[in-house]
């Protein structure tokens, strides 16, 4: 660390309240340490072949872990059609004569999104399936008209979505109250009453994988406007359509529709809703129309954000969208299609059910019986150091709910995705069994 001047260092030292700087690293396993030691003046070619080495030395873990990011098969063809000249930029593309490639796209992926969902717009995307939800309810807070009112989100939504849709309402003052689960993991609206909130939020399937009753839900809450939350968009391939239950509002991430896991992103967040609702979708809408010789054209249609109108009257303050993703989505959805994802979908379901039966035969519990896909809650005793022990052997089991929820300790949440093979699954068995 010579190279970070030592008043420099002392300031930020002191600010922390680190004695020094290893302390920044002490959470990292110190074998994962090692002595860098390169020659002064290294060619291109002995640098690009000291970095292969070092890259070798990592272990790819085989993920059995979802909760929002998964590990699913991305084609080929993916990486490389994104990588052309007319898609290098991920910037929103202002210039329709500059554009057209990437606007044809964006065009599709709306299209796409609206199809799965059962809803009649979609915005071109935004950062992440969080920044999705609580932009909804923003949007949801100026379709009803509030000054400051209550908002009613289940707590079997995604933990970290709450979070940020937490932070988002802190500014405007409305009040967040959390509706709990039921034993078999579904939501409970009991106890809540018609015209307290203006807006709920329920996710389908819920953040431990339960199938949710919408149709209940709605019926519960028929003032309030309903925001359905899709963590994994593949599920739209099986499930019925949000639309269909009354749903005003669908958001998620779409991360499955053919990008990597990696760390935090980027991802896309999609927003679908209602055609009346469409003066208050933040982000942008990209639109087909026609030209002045009758060709057809695409360009962006509304972009109702502060740096185009006054600020006051700006529905969002978000400067950008995740094109390039977007993007890889169009390519992966237009490559498989309905038949496609359904097939990825049942591949990830079968696969999900023969692990689980496997680890309840290890002693693993259910304990929310609520039907599911291919995420499922388990509980053992031993969950915690299972867990850490399958780390070493290169397996990631599931992710812990001690963070998140009380009760559920022992408890983790594991998914199984089309990626995984039956060899991979048994031999995660086959270590567990030894640790066992």
């Amino acid at each position: 660390m010579s190279y970070i001047p030592k008043e420099e260092l002392e300031e930020v030292l002191n600010f922390l309240k680190l004695r020094e700087i290893e302390e920044l690293f002490s959470h990292i396993p110190k074998e994962l340490f090692g002595e860098v030691k390169l020659e002064k003046g290294l060619s291109e070619e002995e640098l690009r072949r000291f970095f292969l080495e070092v890259d070798s030395l990592n272990k790819n873990l085989i993920i059995f872990a979802g909760g929002g990011a998964y590990d699913r098969v991305v084609p080929a063809v993916i990486p490389y059609l994104i990588s052309r000249g007319e898609f290098l930029t991920s910037y929103t593309p202002y210039q329709p004569e500059a554009s057209y490639g990437t606007l044809k796209a964006l065009y599709d992926y709306q299209t796409y999104m609206c199809k799965l969902t059962g809803m009649e717009v979609s915005n071109a995307g935004v950062y992440d399936g969080a920044t999705a939800l609580a932009e909804g309810v923003l949007m949801a807070r100026r379709i009803k008209g509030v000054k400051r009112g209550k908002v009613l989100v289940s707590s079997a939504v995604n933990p970290l979505y709450r979070q940020v849709l937490r932070t988002y309402l802190y500014g405007v003052e409305d009040e967040l109250v959390e509706a709990p689960f039921d034993g078999e993991g579904r939501t409970s609206l009991k106890g809540f009453k018609e015209g307290e909130f203006y807006c709920f939020v329920v996710q389908q399937p819920n953040f431990f994988g339960i199938l949710e009753d919408l149709k209940a839900l709605r019926e519960s809450l028929r003032e309030a406007l309903m925001i359905v939350v899709v963590g994994d968009s593949l599920t739209l391939s099986l499930l019925k359509p949000p639309s269909l239950f009354g749903a005003e509002i669908v958001v998620g991430e779409t991360q499955s529709f053919g990008v990597p896991l990696s760390f935090g992103g980027p991802y896309n967040g999609f927003l679908t809703t209602k055609k009346k609702y469409i003066r208050e979708v933040p982000g942008r809408i990209v639109g087909k129309t026609t030209d002045l010789r009758g060709r057809e054209a695409y360009t962006l249609v509304l972009q109702t954000r502060e740096q185009h109108i006054r600020r006051e009257r700006a529905t969002s303050n978000l400067c950008t969208n995740q094109t390039l993703v977007a993007l890889a989505n169009t390519i992966y959805l237009k490559l498989l299609g309905m038949d496609g994802l359904r097939k990825v979908a049942t591949n990830s379901l079968s696969k999900a059910l023969y692990l689980k039966e496997k680890l309840l035969g290890l002693g693993f519990k259910q304990p929310f019986k609520g039907k599911h896909l291919w995420e499922f809650v388990l509980c053992h005793e031993r969950a915690l150091e299972l867990r850490k022990e399958l780390l070493k052997r290169g397996f990631l089991l599931g992710i812990p709910l001690k963070d998140f929820y009380e009760g559920l300790e022992d408890c983790l949440l594991i998914c199984a995705t089309e990626k995984r093979t039956k060899g991979e699954i048994d031999a995660l068995v086959k270590n567990l069994r030894e640790i066992l």
